[in-house]
């Protein structure tokens, strides 16, 4: 099947910089809303109004600047914070003295927090420190002695700040660690597929030739050998595998970027089941189906057929050429459940996860790996001397739900 590349960016900042630009229109309104309020106290009213005009040209035509972290350059928020820092000195030119000791907030009043909290949200606590120590030193010029309301607005503006560049530096670090979970996930699943692949083919024929080699002799014995270290080879290749380096996007403060290979979905219509296992059935083996079709969604279906001969395979490897098999298909209302026995001498306590530890991954992958990847299960009951039982089970709504 054909393959594409699915690309998922994680940014928990964007809803801090749509939170920023509604912030900076709302305060924008809010200055100078108290600006008329109190536009009889202004000594100079005219230097208010100068400012108000080119605060408001500025808030509306740099809302782009403040759409997301690539945009916001360090040029802009050099502007930005000038031009709070600006009109918090103006104040004292166009207010009067008596206004401005009577506790009259400055001109761009909190707008000039917008400045600040741009500066967190781009480059985190070390930025926030830095813009809103600089406002805080304004602050103190304009009112020329540090009284209670001024310290106390410059440490709500220092804090708030600070914390919200901290959060925004963890969330950056937890969206890059998330990033590289779902890569080495991705990675995971796609070993496990040409793990299956290879196992039940290449693996298999493997293991045949060093069997036969053995019992042929000769350089039949040493092809075998030969074989037999290119199996153990190539197990321990399957088992391990090397995971991608997690990709960073561009401007790493965009946030994180995950590249994961993803097969297209399949063309058609749902399968019917039955056709798929038709070819399993012969002498030594028997398939019992139902007389209406069992539709599954392509992907689903195929996948089950192969965890079907997968389960064959090990019948016939382990149990013998001569053990039989019993396929059984059941189309229950909410889940298709195929169930494949044997007559073999069962498989002792323990030999599982000895064979899974030993890169010998039948059951493992190409049995549980197949019906996990498709929503489903794989249940494996075997007592010894009594045969071995498989039940495939796949729930329609998850097959439904699959590409």
């Amino acid at each position: 099947m054909a393959k594409r590349e699915k690309v998922l960016r994680m940014s928990v900042e964007q809803p801090l910089w749509r939170a920023l630009r509604g912030y900076r229109i709302l305060t924008l309104l809010y200055a100078i809303g108290l600006f008329i309020s109190a536009y009889d106290e202004f000594a100079r009213p005219w230097v208010a109004i100068a400012y108000f005009a080119v605060l408001t040209v500025w808030t509306f035509a740099t809302l782009p600047k403040v759409a997301n972290a690539a945009a916001c350059t360090k040029r802009f928020l050099t502007a930005d914070l000038t031009i709070a820092i600006v009109g918090i000195l103006l104040t004292r030119v166009a207010d009067s003295v008596a206004h401005i000791e009577s506790g009259s907030p400055t001109l761009p009043s909190i707008w000039t927090a917008g400045s600040v909290l741009a500066f967190a949200i781009k480059g985190g606590w070390r930025w926030a420190a830095f813009a809103s120590t600089l406002v805080a030193v304004a602050n103190l010029v304009h009112r020329g002695s540090p009284t209670r309301d001024t310290v106390h607005a410059v440490v709500l503006v220092w804090v708030a700040s600070i914390a919200i560049g901290y959060v925004v530096e963890v969330a950056r670090a937890s969206e890059r660690t998330l990033a590289r979970a779902l890569e080495i996930e991705a990675a995971t699943r796609e070993r496990e597929r040409l793990a299956r692949d290879i196992h039940d083919s290449v693996l298999q024929v493997l293991a045949m030739v060093q069997r036969r080699g053995a019992v042929i002799g000769g350089e039949a014995a040493e092809l075998g050998r030969l074989a037999g270290e290119q199996e153990v080879a190539l197990r321990t290749l399957v088992s391990g595998g090397l995971t991608p380096v997690s990709r960073a996007s561009e401007d790493e403060a965009a946030g994180a970027v995950v590249r994961a290979v993803e097969e297209e979905a399949d063309e058609g219509g749902p399968l019917d089941l039955r056709a798929l296992l038709a070819p399993y059935a012969g002498s030594r083996v028997s398939l019992a189906e139902p007389g209406a079709p069992v539709v599954l969604v392509p992907a689903a279906a195929r996948e089950l057929a192969a965890a079907v001969g997968a389960a064959l395979d090990n019948v016939r490897k382990h149990a013998g050429e001569q053990a039989r098999a019993w396929i059984l298909v059941e189309d229950e209302p909410d889940a298709v459940i195929v169930t494949v026995r044997d007559d073999g001498p069962g498989i002792p306590e323990g030999r599982l996860a000895q064979a899974e530890g030993e890169g010998r991954l039948g059951v493992a992958l190409s049995i549980r790996g197949r019906l996990r990847d498709i929503g489903g299960s794989a249940e494996l009951i075997s007592v010894p001397g009594q045969g071995t039982e498989v039940e495939l089970k796949v729930p329609k709504q998850m097959s439904r739900g699959m590409r």
